[in-house]
């Protein structure tokens, strides 16, 4: 109990101490929080977005693996000639699929190109994507006026198109809901039977905004596009038990392999992608970016914490007097440390807050796509890092008052 007593009564020594050195107890502290603001900014705007990136790519389908000629990851070495051969996916291929496939939650078949949408003298070019019914299962389509594909549409090569967002107010800039209305695409006439609620700019662009995006049913524009070159993926999705997708996975090569007749030695002539690479590229991009920037965000809490020991070693020198009276009538060498070592510890604390509190309010302004999120575990890591540079800062200064001989403290003006 006497011990806490006198550890009480330290913290309230050095609270008075602060109290009553106001103006340098305020520049003491803004070392630290400019160098706590910009730690915490730093991690604050890179989980921010890696958190948005993450959300856009999941918008593309959570556990979804993508059939396809080509496979995504590519290297310094990448064999592209290996791969030029190999013969696309076909329709029957997902019809193959669809039909045999048991660990499959959705299937469709994809494929997109740039082209020209028009509505009398107004045109747009944008991102034009053939899909099969069960698409709006695998990737988001945020439709707000009409309805999705139906599957009559889908297998009958219906002349359907849902539009983004962008795409409406390009062609029907006067027209408060398009739904119904008919534009061309490669002079055929199309029904608009849904448009899109507008998502804004994304942080990262995957095959374009969802915004400067159409659909039409995947056998329309096989008929329209798909003369020359076709080169459509097949987008499966796995059912949420089949963590990592391996089940579905190992029955898709299967599947594949039987249906192409290969042999047991022969490669496979199809690649089965996921967009788990593209979250582990980001990945190793935003842990340099943490680690590059608490690197640079370290120099200036350095300085903050040169300058709270200055100001610690200012203040042991002005109390020597007053320490040495303490000590004459009984303080303990602990409630001298501990005094000085409570002061850096509030100074740097204080200054962290300070500096918390300015990321927070960063936090209400508007950066466009990225949102910026103040996370608790950002909070707690500047916390935990203001009290680590105020125990370094102040350690030495109060290692030394609790040192002095009370003889000489007392004679020192």
């Amino acid at each position: 109990m006497k011990f806490l007593r006198q550890l009480l009564e330290s913290i309230r020594f050095a609270w008075q101490a602060l109290r009553s050195n106001l103006l340098r107890t305020t520049l003491s502290l803004l070392g630290v929080t400019i160098g706590i603001f910009s730690i915490v900014a730093v991690y604050t705007f890179v989980d921010s977005m890696n958190s948005g990136i993450r959300e856009q790519i999941d918008s593309f389908g959570k556990g979804v693996v993508y059939v396809g000629k080509w496979p995504w990851v590519m290297g310094n070495n990448y064999p592209w000639w290996k791969y030029i051969n190999r013969p696309t996916m076909k329709y029957n291929e997902y019809r193959y699929l669809s039909d045999n496939l048991e660990n499959a939650q959705a299937i469709s078949i994809l494929d997109g190109r740039q082209t020209t949408l028009k509505n009398g003298n107004n045109s747009i070019e944008s991102r034009l994507l053939g899909v099969s019914y069960d698409y709006n299962k695998i990737s988001d389509v945020p439709v707000e006026n009409g309805r999705y594909f139906l599957t009559n549409e889908t297998d009958n090569s219906a002349f359907a198109v849902i539009l983004g967002a962008d795409i409406k107010e390009a062609l029907f800039p006067n027209i408060a809901d398009a739904v119904g209305e008919t534009i061309k695409i490669n002079g055929i006439k199309f029904k608009v039977i849904a448009t899109m609620r507008k998502k804004g700019e994304d942080l990262i662009s995957l095959g374009g905004s969802p915004d400067d995006r159409a659909y039409i049913p995947y056998t329309t524009y096989a008929s329209l596009f798909q003369k020359d070159e076709p080169e459509p993926d097949i987008a499966i999705k796995a059912y949420d038990w089949d963590n990592g997708q391996e089940t579905l996975e190992g029955e898709i090569t299967g599947l594949m392999r039987s249906r192409r007749g290969l042999k047991p030695t022969q490669d496979d002539n199809f690649s089965i992608n996921r967009l788990d690479g593209a979250v582990k590229f980001f990945d190793s991009i935003f842990s340099s970016l943490n680690v590059g920037g608490g690197i640079i965000a370290l120099f200036s809490l350095l300085v903050g914490g040169f300058g709270i020991a200055n100001i610690m070693f200012v203040s042991v020198k002005e109390r020597t007097n007053i320490i040495g009276i303490q000590k004459s009538l009984g303080a303990k060498n602990y409630f001298i440390l501990f005094q000085f070592l409570f002061e850096a510890v509030f100074l740097s604390l204080i200054g962290g807050l300070v500096g918390i509190l300015l990321v927070w309010l960063l936090s209400f302004i508007d950066f466009g796509s990225l949102k910026l999120v103040l996370s608790y575990s950002n909070m707690i890591k500047g916390i935990i890092t203001a009290t680590v540079i105020g125990v370094i800062s102040g350690i030495v200064p109060a290692w030394i008052a609790a040192r002095l001989d009370p003889v000489i403290a007392i004679r020192s003006k």
